[in-house]
């Protein structure tokens, strides 16, 4: 099993280009076994989960190939309509799958799915919205078998409990080849869902409302393959944005989606570093210590703080002066991370959604394991300020989302080693 070993105290300089998203890759790659054509996907990261991705639509009887940043996929032969356990296991995002399955071939087989164990995370609301279109569902065993009669779907109008990012993709790809138009009222807003629907209007569909509450998508006969550029991914920017300014650095991230990221930028920017932006770049200096942010930081549906970013600003400001306050409301189990930082020297407080932040001149290297995937990162942001040497295990969780992470580092001066 491989590992992370990170030697802190250097500060970070320089310059470095953002992949492109996890978030937007892996419900497009879905989108493309939908279009049943050939489809160039630009700037796609090559990260465990994309792989994971690549192996459900090869098991589907898709044709991929990957070469650097460009992953190619021709679902023109493809016919399948069932992933295995194995294969869903990998990661939670291969619920995307339903949605396109059951649009193009009018039925699907899918067990739950893996990924990061961040609490409860229910697909009632998957399957309520497709009920509403016209799916005959049944479990057995933890076997989840849905079957459009007549081979398609209904439009329907849905209105969400909660804007929940993997039902509103899951319906969009449902809805998009369905009989009628689709409503989706508390859609989530995040720019991930809006590059989902660029994707799918590039291959012929008829959507509008993305990046509001209420999307609509008028079912059309057939799709097509296209090229398509994967937008940057602001969740690993958020992360070497942290690094750099918990180690007191400077750096320009490029292939930056700055408009995207200002919710978080917002609020870094409150901890005294000073942050320019313009087109695609995102210019971060802070030779200070970091100072606690007033304000206290609740994680929402975007355009709010997002949940993603919240472990890797947190790891940032354990060694900030004063105290910070921070409040999940997304996930239950989103604070696993604290039990390392805290075995490094920082004092945080868990109670219940809440974790207050005192900030401590120092941190001090010390082992930990990756308990997530943003969690992993949060370790590597602290290891880098600390004294000594940080060891990190279970990196595959840091792999699932972060291309090249120990070369990322790297390139803005980081100390650090796989082995």
């Amino acid at each position: 099993m491989q590992k992370f070993i990170i030697t802190g105290g250097s500060r970070l300089s320089g310059e470095l280009t953002l992949q492109g998203s996890k978030n937007s890759a892996l419900p497009i790659m879905a989108a493309a076994f939908l279009t049943g054509g050939v489809c160039t996907l630009d700037n796609c990261p090559r990260i465990t989960d994309v792989y994971s991705a690549s192996r459900i639509l090869s098991g589907l009887g898709c044709k991929c190939t990957f070469s650097g940043g460009e992953f190619r996929v021709d679902a023109s032969g493809a016919g399948g309509s069932e992933i295995s356990a194995a294969l869903m296991k990998e990661m939670r995002s291969s619920i995307m799958f339903m949605g396109a399955m059951i649009g193009r071939m009018g039925r699907c087989s899918v067990s739950v799915p893996g990924g990061c164990e961040l609490g409860p995370r229910p697909i009632d609301m998957h399957l309520s919205a497709l009920r509403k279109m016209g799916a005959v569902i049944t479990d057995e065993g933890g076997r989840i078998t849905c079957k459009a009669p007549g081979g398609k779907l209904t439009g329907a109008k849905i209105n969400l409990p909660f804007p929940s990012v993997g039902a509103t993709e899951n319906i969009i790809l449902s809805a998009a080849t369905a009989e009628g138009e689709t409503y989706i009222n508390n859609a989530a807003r995040e720019p991930e869902i809006c590059d989902l629907c660029g994707f799918l209007r590039r291959c012929g569909a008829d959507i509008r409302g993305d990046g509001e509450s209420t999307v609509v998508i008028k079912g059309v006969k057939r799709l097509n393959g296209c090229d398509y550029t994967i937008m940057p991914d602001r969740i690993a920017g958020a992360t070497y944005l942290s690094m750099t300014a918990s180690a007191g650095g400077e750096m320009i991230l490029k292939n930056a989606c700055t408009e995207a990221m200002e919710p978080f930028l917002s609020v870094l920017e409150q901890t005294g570093c000073r942050i320019i932006t313009g087109n695609d770049r995102i210019y971060l200096r802070c030779g200070a210590r970091l100072k606690g942010i007033h304000d206290r930081i609740r994680t929402m549906p975007h355009p709010g703080f997002p949940t993603d970013a919240q472990a890797v600003l947190m790891a940032a400001l354990v060694t900030a002066e004063g105290t910070s306050v921070f409040e999940e409301n997304i996930f239950d189990c989103r604070y696993r991370h604290t039990d390392a930082l805290r075995k490094m020297g920082a004092d945080i407080e868990v109670l219940g959604k809440v974790a207050v932040v005192r900030g401590v001149k120092s941190l001090s290297g010390a082992v930990v394991t990756a308990t997530d995937l943003r969690g992993g990162a949060a370790m590597a942001v602290a290891g880098l300020k600390a004294a000594g040497e940080t060891v990190i295990t279970d990196i595959s969780h840091i792999d699932r989302g972060y291309e090249n992470f120990e070369g990322a580092v790297e390139c803005l001066g980081g100390k650090i080693k796989r082995v």
